[in-house]
C-alpha cells in the first residue's frame, strides 16, 4: 500500500488545527505538527520559547538544510511510519516535493479564512508568542509565511477548504474532504 501525507496548509489563524485534527479524526490518522519540529529545535538550542525565537529557528533551518528543511525533519519522524498520516503546517510545495520523494504520496489541503477572522482567533488562542498588537502580529506572520511559500502552496493545493463559518461548520467540511481524498487514494492504490 502507497503511504499517503494529508498536508494542511493556511495562513496563521486560518484554521488549520481543527481542520488537520478532524481529518485524523474521521481517518483514524496521527497527526504532525511541522510548527512542533520547529519548537522543539528552538528548546534544543536553548532558547526561548518565543514568536521571534520560533520564526528565527524557521529562517535558519531553511539556510542551514534547504528550503524543505522541516519536511527533512518531519521525515526523520516518519521513517517507519505506513499512511495515510496527516501533517499540519506544510509551509511550501518544496516541502511537499521532498515528502513525495521519500515515497509517500502527499495531498495538500489548504485553508483560507479572512484576515479579520484570522486575528480574532489569534487573539482568543493565546499560544505562546501570540499577545500583543494583534494585527501587527498577523501582518509579520503572514509577511513570514508567505516567504516560505504558504500562498503558492494555497493557489496550488490539491482541495481548498474557506473558513468563514462556524467551528462545526469547518469539521464537517474537514470531514468530507478527508472521505474524497480517501476515497481517491484508496481506488488509486487498488490499481497500482
Amino acid at each position: 500500500m502507497r503511504k499517503l501525507i494529508i498536508a494542511v496548509t493556511g495562513l496563521p489563524g486560518s484554521g488549520k488545527s481543527v481542520v488537520a485534527e478532524a481529518i485524523a479524526s474521521e481517518l483514524g490518522a496521527p497527526i504532525y505538527v511541522m510548527g512542533d519540529l520547529v519548537r522543539k529545535e528552538v528548546l534544543r538550542r536553548g532558547l526561548e520559547l518565543s514568536y521571534e525565537n520560533i520564526e528565527r529557528v524557521a529562517s535558519e533551518l531553511r539556510r542551514e538544510m534547504g528550503e524543505a528543511a522541516v519536511a527533512e525533519l518531519l521525515s526523520k519522524e516518519l521513517e517507519g511510519v505506513d499512511g495515510p498520516v496527516v501533517v499540519d503546517g506544510l509551509r511550501s510545495l518544496k516541502e511537499a516535493e521532498l515528502l513525495r520523494s521519500r515515497g509517500w504520496n502527499v495531498v495538500v489541503v489548504a485553508v483560507f479564512s479572512p484576515r479579520r477572522l484570522r486575528a480574532e482567533r489569534l487573539q482568543s488562542r493565546g499560544r505562546v508568542g501570540e499577545s500583543g498588537d494583534v494585527i501587527r502580529l498577523i501582518e509579520v506572520r503572514d509577511k513570514a509565511n508567505i516567504a516560505f511559500g504558504v500562498a503558492e502552496a494555497m493557489a496550488l493545493a490539491d482541495y481548498m477548504i474557506v473558513n468563514t463559518s462556524t467551528l462545526e461548520d469547518l469539521e464537517t467540511e474537514a470531514r468530507k474532504t478527508a472521505r474524497v481524498i480517501y476515497c481517491e487514494w484508496s481506488k488509486s492504490d487498488s490499481r497500482s
